[in-house]
């Protein structure tokens, strides 16, 4: 498969029009020829992943994007594959034009949609509608084709960006095409990699269309997708006192799972010690399932404040609560000023009483805290995900985890990365709360904020993905652990 050297660079849609801009007025390669690259890269495409494919119904839409439709039509039944163009209206401009031109010069048909019609049979779909053109709702009669196109039962490839979906944003404000692949041109566009995203993509796939690597020196990309690490291995002289002291706080009534959970990431992740501060009520459990953790029973700040002083990174938040007690906890471990990780109700209190931090911070809300934070509301955030976690990074000087399908990783300076990685299965209880524990087990081991983020982000989410080589419905957060210990060690089978 043709791949780009940009693959883990993502753009905005302006940047990459200014890319195309720069191919065809800088290094001379006119228009149309870059639709003909594309029409060929979306032929590989489809060739490799249905290779007995041999009807084909290509869905043209008015600008570029249905102009590398048209040629990909042509290609393709210059290549013995039966192909039919539905287009949405009778007339294309500028190099779309002359793409659906070289269609009808070559024997084709342009059949209009209208609402109601039967869509011809066919083993492949391609969605050449939209691209990155739209980021509003379809229109009633456009919506109408999308449907019946994902209700068609055969599987589609997209060109560039599923049509429907906000190749900035992730958002998709109506309806959109539900891809099995998306083969991209050019540039990775930010969007198909994050919210609701993900559920229409399918494979993504880049191709940079042959062009010379003088294109993208002068783009700085706007946010990157992470790559698969892990820490060095260990000195063969380590002893527990060098991987650092985490202390896990939170746990009220009724809630000691939560950071218990914390606790054993924090542990499975590589911290030396790991400590937990909790009610009381949780400590005879806590010491029977996991007698590593250190755990302690505590009834305020008074009975906190040692066990604050002989720690290195704070877990603030896992089953915390917002009650007097939960409170006073969470008041006096961000006066500490030591480094910690805050989620769950750290972060609802945070959203109460706003502050700044000085120290190393970790802040991962999911859209419903970040949404609180920014006094705003889930779908506001949902639609812009880029734009809240970088505002919340700025507001509160941390770096952010804005969690859900494609979690973000964002820091105060504007620097944001992108997981690629995780599944539908992680969506059940304790998955944050194990994430807590292996960043700030991270931070302990020497990471800065942000290499503890996107470090800890990437081995949960990879870590789920391994678990769920079972199946994702039923995983659990604590069948992550074990793999999260493999992944921790570059252990990858």
């Amino acid at each position: 498969m043709p791949t780009s050297s940009h693959r883990n660079q993502l753009y905005t849609v302006a940047q990459v029009r200014a890319l195309d801009r720069q191919a065809i007025e800088v290094l001379g390669v006119p228009g149309f020829e870059l639709m003909r690259r594309a029409a060929w890269a979306a032929l590989s495409s489809l060739r490799r992943h249905w290779p007995e494919a041999r009807r084909i119904v290509v869905h043209c839409g008015p600008g570029n994007n249905g102009g590398d439709g048209f040629l990909l039509a042509v290609l393709a039944r210059e290549a013995g594959l039966h192909a039919e163009v539905l287009a949405l209206g009778d007339v294309s401009s500028g190099d779309a034009g002359s793409a659906r031109q070289a269609w009808k010069d070559a024997g084709g048909a342009v059949r209009r949609w209208q609402v109601g019609d039967d869509l011809p049979a066919a083993d492949v779909h391609v969605d050449a509608l939209y691209g990155t053109g739209l980021r509003r709702a379809p229109e009633a009669s456009v919506a109408a084709l999308i449907e019946a196109i994902n209700a068609s039962g055969a599987p589609v490839l997209a060109l560039d960006v599923p049509s429907g979906l906000d190749a900035d944003t992730g958002h998709v404000p109506g309806a959109a095409i539900r891809a099995a692949v998306t083969v991209s041109f050019i540039a990775a566009k930010r969007g198909l990699h994050t919210g609701r995203a993900a559920a229409h993509v399918g494979v993504p796939e880049l191709d940079g269309l042959g062009l010379p690597e003088s294109l993208w020196q002068d783009e700085v990309p706007d946010a990157h997708l992470l790559a698969a690490t892990q820490l060095p291995p260990r000195a063969r002289d380590a002893h527990k006192g060098a991987n650092g002291h985490v202390l896990a706080i939170g746990g009220e009534h009724g809630m000691g799972g939560a950071i218990r959970l914390c606790g054993e990431a924090a542990l499975r992740a590589g911290a030396g010690l790991v400590s937990v501060a909790t009610r009381a009520e949780h400590i005879v459990a806590l010491n029977a399932a996991r007698p590593e953790l250190m755990a302690h029973g505590v009834d305020g700040p008074q009975a906190l404040e040692p066990l604050l002083a002989r720690a290195s990174v704070l877990a603030l938040g896992p089953g915390l609560g917002q009650g007097a007690w939960s409170h006073a906890l969470w008041l006096t471990a961000l006066d500490s000023n030591k480094p910690l990780v805050l989620d769950a109700d750290g972060l609802n209190l945070l959203a109460r009483e706003p502050r700044r931090f000085a120290q190393p911070a970790v802040l991962t809300p999911h859209p419903g805290e970040a949404a609180r934070l920014l006094g705003s509301t889930v779908a506001e955030v949902e639609a812009d995900r880029f734009a809240a976690a970088r505002a919340l990074a700025e507001r509160h000087g941390a770096v952010v985890v804005l969690k859900g399908a494609g979690s973000l990783v964002a820091a105060p300076d504007g620097r944001l990365d992108v997981c690629p990685w995780g599944n539908p299965g992680m969506a059940s209880g304790g998955m944050g709360d194990l994430l807590t524990g292996v960043v700030a087990a991270l931070l302990a081991q020497g990471c800065d904020a942000w290499q503890a983020a996107c470090l800890g982000v990437g081995l949960h989410a990879r870590a789920g993905d391994r678990a769920a080589r079972q199946g994702e419905r039923g995983l659990v957060a604590s069948d992550l652990l074990a793999p999260l210990r493999a992944l921790g060690n570059g252990i990858d089978a």
